[in-house]
């Protein structure tokens, strides 16, 4: 039996064994995060080994049918420049940087891709990746907050957060401390633990406030220093490793679940309903391909 077949991590493969997991039809796993601040108890890691420790965790638990690669290490975070240690990556270079990785697998063979993202702003410009790897390639990709795979299971949430909603969970807070005390304990400052607030939510307008797990109609993030003096966003002090596990748990049980369902899912068919034939390539504004995957 080839080695792709029981190895979840997509660098332990060697060339031949790339074309078995080909073969397999593995649905591949990107961790994509950030290298940021996570105020004075939490390392600068935060948004890598949570997605990753998710991401393994299901490869593990899916290893015929999973390949998790390496992280995509530094996201986009200029808004927090602030707080020494951030590096920022500019939002184009993290766009193009994702779809370097997703094209690559796709000319490979690759045909699912997942983006697991554990840095909040990366979204916007993950989901614009996905898109653009969906229209510019013949793999699908779709991008999942690790955070929202709490959401699939409408008792699970309420189950463990003791948090105010909003902003008792938005960053460095009960959740994320919650699930680095159980990923990498040693590495947390106890001593230094405190909740912190972000100043916008305390004005408890109907508009503009943020939480992990939702945000207002009209909410502005700006400089993350313009609204909290620590870098914590949440109550901190809340976070408990035993809440970390089961949050861990309940992640890699909804990644395993939806990975079950899309791995057999066929690929929707695109139609073209043009009376007449095209007659230029599609505009794609910055990128003129002229030969796209789909």
């Amino acid at each position: 039996m080839s080695r792709a077949a029981t190895e979840h991590r997509y660098e332990k493969l060697t060339w031949p064994e790339i074309n078995d997991a080909v073969d397999l039809k593995k649905v591949c796993i990107v961790p994509c995060g950030a290298v940021e601040q996570h105020g004075p108890h939490l390392p600068l890691d935060v948004d890598l080994v949570c997605p990753g420790g998710i991401a393994h965790g299901t490869g593990r638990e899916l290893a015929d049918k999973v390949l998790v690669l390496p992280h995509l290490s530094y996201g986009y975070t200029g808004h927090v420049m602030d707080f020494p240690g951030t590096i920022n990556t500019n939002y184009a270079t993290f766009i193009e940087q994702v779809l370097d990785v997703t094209r690559s697998l796709a000319y490979h063979g690759f045909k699912k891709i997942i983006l697991l993202n554990g840095h909040g702003s990366n979204m916007p410009n993950l989901d614009l990746a996905a898109r653009r790897t969906n229209l510019e390639t013949d793999a699908e990709c779709c991008v999942i907050a690790w955070w929202n795979l709490l959401t699939v299971d409408k008792a699970f949430l309420p189950s463990w957060r003791e948090s105010k909603f909003p902003g008792g969970c938005s960053h460095a807070c009960e959740l994320e401390t919650s699930l680095y005390l159980y990923l990498d304990e040693e590495d947390v400052r106890k001593d230094l633990i405190k909740s912190g607030t972000i100043s916008f939510n305390d004005e408890e307008n109907p508009f503009n406030w943020v939480d992990l797990f939702a945000a207002g109609p009209a909410t502005a993030v700006s400089w993350t220093s313009s609204y909290s003096d620590t870098g914590v966003l949440g109550d901190a002090e809340l976070g408990r490793k035993d809440k970390g596990e089961r949050v861990y748990l309940e992640a890699v049980k909804q990644l395993g679940r939806f990975i079950q369902y899309w791995y057999r899912r066929p690929k929707d068919v695109r139609k073209d309903f043009h009376r007449h034939p095209p007659t230029m390539p599609i505009p794609w504004g910055q990128r003129n391909l002229t030969n796209p995957g789909n």
